[in-house]
């Protein structure tokens, strides 16, 4: 089987899967961020004032955009995975001759589409409350990318372990939901105390979220070079464990 067809027919798949269901998956980030921005940008922003030389508003818009691509393009994978082992697709895969790269290139596929289109959606909504001039386009665009990848990678592991529906809620409940929020979505790392400063540098969210922030609007509080390394460095080591656990069945093959 030509690699490419088997990859397009995987990517069309996964597009199509969400795209159909679209009141399901692209409304509901619409209306829980325009209530982000109208209640936390809005209303409490006002008496904020300004965060590091810029408007509240414009500080916590970066930090929401990105919130959104980490949660979908996660949940699109890890749901999207776990169903094809729950309803024994899967074996249809693991006959065909397919590569192990090509079926996770599929997957990371259609979950770095939804996490891209929900965050341009929730982008285009943060323009109903205030203007953004993009400082630095490569920064912001390669972060937009490599966030969605690197939480589709994180997606698939989750779904390759899973067991049950169950399974695939911890992670995000109370995992990621958590590390979003002390990510800096709301507020700088600087005004926390100097312990929770250093704790906080352990949360690798906080280096997404901060340097999506530096393209948008030029500011940041961590290193934006390592920064970067350190999501591409997460990237290929999940992307090499993936592969990993496709080749040795694990969570697949009975």
């Amino acid at each position: 089987m030509n690699n490419s067809v088997a990859f397009r027919t995987l990517l069309f798949k996964e597009i199509r899967r969400f795209t159909r269901i679209w009141p399901q998956t692209l409304l509901p980030p619409a209306i829980t961020t325009s209530l982000y921005f109208l209640i936390f940008g809005r209303l409490i922003g006002e008496r904020i004032g300004s965060v590091n030389g810029v408007s509240y508003m414009d500080y916590i818009v970066p930090g929401v955009i990105l919130m959104s691509v980490i949660s979908h393009s996660y949940a699109n994978v890890v749901s999207s995975f776990y169903s094809t082992k729950f309803q024994r697709h899967i074996e249809e895969l693991l006959v065909a001759p397919v590569p192990n790269w090509v079926i996770l290139a599929g997957y990371i596929g259609g979950g770095v589409t939804r996490g891209m289109l929900v965050g341009c959606v929730v982008a285009a909504i943060s323009l109903m409350f205030t203007e953004i001039s993009v400082v630095n386009w490569w920064v912001t665009v390669g972060v937009f990318v490599l966030t969605a990848t690197l939480f589709s990678l994180a997606g698939f592991v989750n779904a390759i372990f899973a067991d049950s529906f169950d399974d695939i809620s911890i992670i995000p409940n109370f995992v990621l939901t958590p590390l979003s929020y002390l990510g800096g979505v709301f507020y700088s790392v600087s005004m926390l105390p100097d312990i929770w400063q250093k704790i906080a540098l352990g949360n690798p969210i906080l280096y997404m979220i901060n340097t999506f922030r530096y393209g948008l609007i030029g500011i940041s509080d961590v290193d934006v070079t390592i920064a970067m390394f350190i999501i591409i460095g997460f990237i290929l080591l999940l992307m090499a464990f993936c592969l990993f656990l496709l080749a040795r069945g694990v969570g697949i093959k009975s």
